[in-house]
């Protein structure tokens, strides 16, 4: 207690935080939104120890990836460093960016479904019209990392006190909190959101882009040594995933405590935002649009700057973040203008793209694993033998997840 006092009354500390939370907004996104709002509104507060769980093995992962920066490489980097075959990197490569697309479409989707929550733009246009949050990732990047960082601190803000201010108003009974949030319930109609859930959290490309980041804020910023750097890193993850954990506990608890304690089928993010109405006002309703947008922006923010990092990594490919962020929206466009006007719900689409990124989880954390417990990559900053333990069972608990739903979709006697 007394370390972590001293750590957060120290200058330096402060110089080298903002990385966590730029990855922990991946935590908090559009996906986020559609597996908990789904998971409240379906199955109360039964699937709350998910979120737990899931977040608790999101801080563990990223403390390791913040780790292999702290030791001079990026995961991606290290990828390409020891494996031999350059068709096994391309395809490696290939498959990471298939993780980068599912997670920007659910944050593309995420504001264009808010645009059209709190100003009536029809979704085809909005989707053209969310292409231009590509113009404020210029503006950020262009000015300083730091500004980008402080940006941040305003987007989880919004976030967290609109959930805040949705919890008061909904009045969620506190001892099923309680009691879900360490009773483990588990049935074949959960499988689909349980994964969902997990999906959503312990997101492939946050575990990529946080060893990315901390190197390079270690190689472009004057730090102390790496060993309170390695404080520094465990402090900021743990504070920054705690709190992106409460807003994705608080997003579940909420849809139970409004939807399904109230009765209401809620099926759609629409009807979510339009049932807060008459049960709370529109304030209620008109918060959860702008938490929303505030979600989907940052968050797609994030998700450039992890592609960003695998490209550079992986490949010999050059491209500035604005083009990137421009191509990565123009191949989501036409999944996401087929759905729209096919008139899929839009829900659907947040639950299976997250259902997606759970399946590949294991593409970056398998490689997490095993080189932060590698002696002569990591040296004085190799996993000790218990957190490799922990990692390891973490990992497997995932699998069986993914098993879980695969045996129950395709497999199960019918």
């Amino acid at each position: 207690m007394n370390n972590l006092f001293k750590t957060l009354t120290d200058r330096k500390f402060w110089a080298f935080f903002g990385t966590g939370l730029i990855v922990s907004v991946a935590y908090m996104d559009p996906g986020n939104w559609g597996t908990s709002i789904s998971g409240g509104a379906s199955f109360n507060y039964d699937l709350l120890w998910v979120v737990w769980l899931s977040s608790g093995m999101a801080m563990l992962f990223q403390y390791l990836s913040g780790k292999i920066g702290i030791a001079g490489y990026s995961l991606a980097e290290i990828i390409k460093l020891r494996w031999k075959s350059k068709f096994s990197v391309f395809a490696y490569w290939a498959l990471a960016e298939i993780a980068i697309l599912a997670t920007d479409l659910a944050e593309f989707l995420g504001i264009v479904v808010a645009l059209n929550l709190l100003f009536g733009i029809p979704m085809l246009l909005g989707s053209f019209v969310a292409m231009l949050d590509v113009l404020l990732l210029l503006f950020l990047a262009n000015k300083s990392f730091r500004l980008l960082e402080y940006s941040f601190i305003i987007f989880v803000s919004v976030i967290g006190l609109g959930y805040v201010y949705e919890l008061f108003i909904t009045h969620p009974q506190l001892d099923q909190v309680i009691i879900h949030s360490a009773k483990p319930v588990l049935t074949s109609e959960m499988a689909l959101l349980a994964v969902g859930i997990i999906g959503a959290t312990v997101m492939p490309h946050a575990i990529f882009v946080h060893s990315w980041l901390v190197k390079n804020k270690l190689k472009e910023n004057k730090l102390p040594g790496r060993n309170l750097i390695l404080r520094y890193h465990k402090v900021d993850t743990i504070a920054s995933l705690f709190v992106a954990a409460l807003i994705n506990a608080a997003i579940l608890i909420m849809a139970a405590a409004a939807f399904y304690q109230s009765g209401f089928e809620v099926a759609t993010i629409d009807q979510a935002y339009r049932t807060l109405t008459p049960l709370f006002g529109g304030l209620a309703s008109t918060v959860f649009a702008v938490a929303l947008l505030s979600a989907g922006i940052s968050s797609s923010i994030t998700g450039t700057l992890a592609g960003q990092s695998i490209m550079e990594s992986l490949t010999d490919f050059k491209l500035s973040p604005t083009a990137r962020r421009l191509i990565t929206r123009f191949i989501n466009l036409i999944p996401l203008t087929a759905a729209i006007l096919m008139n899929i719900e839009p829900l659907q689409i947040l639950v299976y793209s997250q259902v997606i990124l759970s399946l590949m989880i294991p593409l970056p954390l398998i490689p997490l694993i095993y080189y932060s417990s590698d002696k002569r990559l990591m040296g004085r900053f190799v996993n000790q033998k218990k957190t490799t333990i922990l990692a390891t069972a973490f990992a497997v608990i995932i699998l069986a997840f993914n098993g879980y739903l695969l045996y129950q979709t395709f497999l199960r006697p019918m």
